[in-house]
């Protein structure tokens, strides 16, 4: 500090002179000034909260009844048009996703304009155009802004839609949907909605690959036309633009836009669990579980609660520094992070908090989760920490209004919600009043410990017994749709993990023949992420392997096991395998290991039978010789794997799930291979259907020759 006082005074006395080389003059000495000791050990007082001013904003009503609100902000030459409807959900039922692909096709050509032309017109100015199921969104340069608008209002009042162009969205959605069958993630948030707000509330419904394969261009259509109006339309405009030139553009554009009768609905509020329930979805195989404890809360936009809820759900767990992640990671280490959310909505809000967690931490999770809960039910918020956290949101909230389109939404959201004019204007000094005694009454109404519905999704085996305590009505078990499990088939007398193993040997050719093959060649195609593939694996007995996979002629992944070394070769470059790794390539080499389980030093449990795509599957957990622990699913009626399913670290992202489906067994020299497989990891899907199968074809060891 001494060095700093310093460096301060030679600069303000000293700089100037030296620049003219002349000695700096001596300083007039003045009299010393009385300074006050400050007492440190208290909190400075807080001043003033801000008033925001939003600035001068438009507004004008066409004759169709479109609403919009300008914000004018000339810094750059830019200009941005957001339409948004406000509109009542619906029920979509055995459509569920309609109203998704409806907004995607929109995008796809007009009556003017086919795809490929609407997007090089856009392309060609620079500027962006997306579509959804209640909003359109573009932006430009200011200089193409007509362009802009002449294909927006293309787009909107003339979208022609093609049975190609569903085609292909239902593909690109059931693609998205198969990644999503494994994830707990997307599972927990299934179940989540269909348990919270109930699959009769289109906020509980859940899209599946049967809704999205009985979606019709013409429930596509419908909905285009039945919901794109501009009587309940808002039209936000940002941007370099004054209000008289954004009437007569949207006169010009949208003017002759159609207004029509447009259907609202009513929904009963959803009910509240009544009590702490517990559902458990399981995911087999699983090592880690995903908590959601969660409910419906009655809070609107507007709501005099509203913004006392928000800073709760800060002082919750709104951010890396609220109580649920300084507890469950920074004191326990059990997740890489916990959170929660209040979410207000005009028609049904809801409260979740959430982690994901260890298996053997899971009840305690829940534990910490509603003691967190409760804490803030019994003991009022320290004023230190309710500072923080105030000062946290009045940060948060006056660096979103350097982006000119929060300031549009709030003057929508004004009217949409009949929002008092200073609302938006008197928030922080709302804000900065609130009291520990505020939060205190707030945690009353929207706290519920003993009323939420506790989700979690994870290895049943391992979770039933540990989360009975949180269940005084007993354990529910739900599918990964939020339906009623059904209740898991008794495995038959004289059933046990060799027996089906042996009947699977059996069912693919016989321990006989399997015997007499000596080498495998396997050629496929796959996909991922749009991108063909080429795949090539071949085997020798008894344990020699390598396996390839080519993008337009390059290999882009190799891997060899020469009976006794093993090598991976990626783009990264070349890796010598060893240890586990080593060992896993040993045990993946091996010319039909089933056959060899015992011998290869798996340990083998039967779990019972579970439903897969509707066939009873048995249920084996296989624990391999290096600790790695894997579920087989094995047809019941037909002997034949049906799955596999492995759990594997992903770093800070925790684990990720790898499934692998087989289907379409067909025959090669009486022994039975899937000709299609299907696997998922991750966000990633790759779909593969094997070209060849030959047998006994005499490879020569060259091909497995490490160099």
């Amino acid at each position: 500090m001494k060095n700093l006082i310093i460096s301060a005074l030679l600069i303000s006395n000293g700089l100037v002179a030296l620049a003219q080389n002349k000695p700096a003059a001596k300083p007039t000495a003045k009299p010393v000034a009385k300074v006050e000791k400050i007492d440190r050990s208290k909190r400075p007082v807080a001043g003033p909260a801000p008033e925001i001013k939003l600035g001068n904003i438009e507004s004008f009503t066409l004759s169709n009844g479109l609403k919009v609100f300008v914000v004018e902000n000339h810094k750059l030459p830019k200009v941005a048009f957001s339409i948004v409807l406000d509109v009542d959900p619906m029920l979509e039922k055995e459509y569920k996703g309609v109203s998704d692909l409806a907004g995607q096709l929109m995008k796809t050509g007009t009556v003017n304009r086919t795809k490929d032309q609407l997007n090089a017109e856009i392309d060609f100015i620079g500027a962006t155009l997306e579509t959804s199921s209640s909003s359109v969104y573009g932006t430009s340069l200011k200089k193409h802004q007509e362009k802009l608008l002449e294909l927006m209002s293309d787009v909107v009042l003339n979208a022609s839609f093609k049975t190609e162009e569903l085609d292909k969205l239902k593909t690109q959605t059931l693609s998205g949907l198969a990644t999503q069958k494994d994830d707990p993630d997307a599972i927990s948030d299934n179940v989540r909605a269909a348990l919270v707000f109930g699959k009769n509330h289109p906020y509980g419904e859940v899209t599946t690959e049967k809704t999205v394969e009985k979606i019709s261009l013409d429930k596509c259509i419908n909905y285009y036309k039945t919901y794109f109006k501009p009587n309940v339309a808002y039209m936000g405009i940002v941007g370099d633009i004054t209000p008289d030139e954004a009437k007569k553009l949207m006169e010009k554009y949208f003017g002759s836009w159609e207004k029509g009768n447009v259907p609202t609905t009513k929904f009963e509020f959803p009910k509240d669990p009544g009590k702490a329930r517990v559902a458990i979805v399981n995911k087999a195989g699983a090592v880690q579980s995903v908590v959601n404890v969660s409910y419906p809360v009655d809070i609107k936009i507007g709501h005099p609660d509203l913004i006392k809820a928000r800073v709760l759900n800060n002082i919750l767990g709104g951010s890396s520094s609220s109580r649920l992640f300084m507890n469950l990671r920074e004191k326990h280490g059990w997740t890489y992070g916990s959170y929660s959310r209040i979410a207000d909505d005009d028609l049904a809000g809801n409260f979740r908090a959430f982690a994901k967690v260890r298996n053997p931490v899971s009840d305690s999770s829940v534990t910490e989760i509603l003691n967190e809960m409760k804490k803030l039910r019994t003991e009022k918020v320290p004023l230190a920490e309710l500072e923080g956290i105030k000062n946290y949101m009045t940060g948060t909230f006056a660096i979103s209004l350097e982006n000119p389109q929060t300031v549009a939404n709030m003057a929508i959201n004004m009217d949409k919600y009949k929002l008092p004019k200073e609302y938006y204007s008197n928030y922080l000094k709302n804000l900065a009043a609130i009291t520990p005694e505020d939060i205190y009454e707030v945690a009353q109404k929207y706290i519920r410990p003993d009323n939420c519905w506790i989700i979690v999704v994870g290895n049943r085996g391992e979770l039933a017994d540990k989360l009975k305590p949180f269940a005084p009505g007993g354990l529910e078990f739900y599918d990964n749709y939020g339906s009623e499990a059904k209740t898991a088939k008794p495995v038959p007398e004289g059933v046990t993990a060799q027996t089906v193993i042996d009947n699977y040997v059996q069912a693919i050719g016989g321990k006989t023949k399997l015997e007499k093959v000596k080498d495998v060649s396997i050629k496929m195609t796959a996909s991922i992420q749009g991108m063909n593939l080429e795949m090539e694996n071949f085997q020798k007995a008894p344990n020699k392997y390598t396996s390839s996979m080519k993008m337009n002629g390059m290999v882009m992944q190799k891997q060899i096991f020469d009976g006794k070394r093993g090598k991976s070769v990626s783009m990264q470059g070349a890796k010598e395998l060893s240890g586990d790794d080593l060992k896993e390539m040993e045990l993946q080499s091996t010319l039909f290991s089933e056959m060899k389980y015992a011998q290869l030093g798996y340990k083998m449990t039967l779990k019972g039978i579970e439903e897969v795509n509707g066939k009873d599957a048995y249920t084996i957990e296989l624990t391999g010789p290096t600790g790695d622990v894997e579920t087989e699913y094995y047809e019941v009626s037909s002997g034949l794997k049906l799955k596999t399913l492995k759990t594997e670290d992903a770093g800070p992202q925790g684990t990720m799930t790898i499934t692998s489906e087989y289907s379409d067994y067909r025959e090669v020299d009486g022994v039975k291979f899937p000709y299609e497989i299907n696997q998922n990891f991750g966000p990633q899907s790759l779909k593969a259907k094997v070209q060849s199968v030959e047998l006994n074809k005499k490879i020569k060891d060259d091909l497995f020759k490490i160099d």
